[in-house]
């Protein structure tokens, strides 16, 4: 017989819990929220540069064990976010449940959302010119380099109505690991909720907007920066990506992507879970 309180919380006791903690969420001191932002952007950023790593040369694996490997190596951040303690946007969707039960103002919600939506990227922006400076895009003759390069102008190439939908199926895995989390009463819990979903929409292909936040500036910064041998190395021209600029990455990605995300989130898991567990009860 499992002891009282150490079994994983059952779906109605995790709608309470989501919506109680999104309500502190949403009552948070703003500097301290604005901090935590930025780290969970440096903590998605350092699961993309991971991923991106894992999926340098690897040319001769079938593409989906690309994928699959790439999407367990991105599984960090968020592992990162949810043991560390730290404010992701795409997350922080799930608030509308509190927001829902009247126990956080749309005011407040608004707030959280902008607030950790910035720290997210000075977070994402900051890592991707860290990364940049250190030179690890060159590691594997400019494999890395180059996966980068071709991560992020793929994502470039994706138009506006596809961008939203594929925003809304990656947040409905990531709020969906998140969900899970509410049921944890370990960190190894909590990480084997996390790594199955993240794993999922990396593999999958699906667009998360704080994700891009690093793909696309450390892309951007070895496009019109990287010295003359990294080019020479790997065989390419800047003008290979005519479709990675910053205009490209803010408006017809960054948009779009954002959108999807606030749908999957918080339509498709919070607003789904909080009709069925808390409807009436608030």
């Amino acid at each position: 017989m499992t002891p009282e309180g150490y079994d994983a919380l059952v779906p109605p006791d995790m709608a309470a819990k989501a919506e109680a903690v999104g309500a502190k969420k949403a009552a948070m001191n703003g500097m301290a929220l604005f901090v935590l932002a930025v780290l969970a952007g440096a903590f998605i950023s350092l699961g993309a540069v991971f991923a991106t790593t894992v999926g340098a040369g690897t040319g001769d694996l079938p593409f989906g064990v690309v994928r699959l490997l790439m999407g367990l190596a991105f599984s960090l951040g968020l592992v990162m976010v949810i043991v560390g303690g730290a404010e992701l946007f795409t997350g922080n969707t799930l608030i509308v449940m509190a927001w829902a039960g009247g126990k956080a103002r749309t005011a407040d919600v608004l707030r959280n959302w902008a607030i950790v939506y910035f720290g997210n990227f000075a977070g994402s922006f900051c890592t991707a010119a860290l990364v940049y400076a250190a030179g690890q895009y060159q590691l594997g003759g400019g494999a890395v380099g180059t996966a980068a390069l071709a991560i992020a102008h793929g994502k470039a190439s994706v138009e506006f109505l596809p961008a939203v939908a594929s925003g809304v199926l990656c947040n409905a895995l990531v709020c969906l690991a998140v969900w899970m989390c509410f049921a944890a009463r370990s960190t190894v819990d909590r990480v084997v909720a996390i790594v199955p979903p993240i794993a999922a929409f990396v593999a999958a292909g699906f667009e998360h907007c704080v994700a891009n936040m690093y793909f696309f500036p450390v892309a951007l910064f070895v496009k019109g920066g990287a010295p003359e041998f990294f080019w020479t190395a790997i065989g390419r021209r800047a003008d290979d990506y005519p479709r990675l600029t910053w205009e490209r990455f803010l408006v017809g990605n960054l948009l779009p992507v954002t959108l999807g995300n606030l749908i999957g989130g918080s339509v498709l898991v919070g607003a789904t879970y909080w009709f069925v567990y808390l409807r009436g009860k608030s």
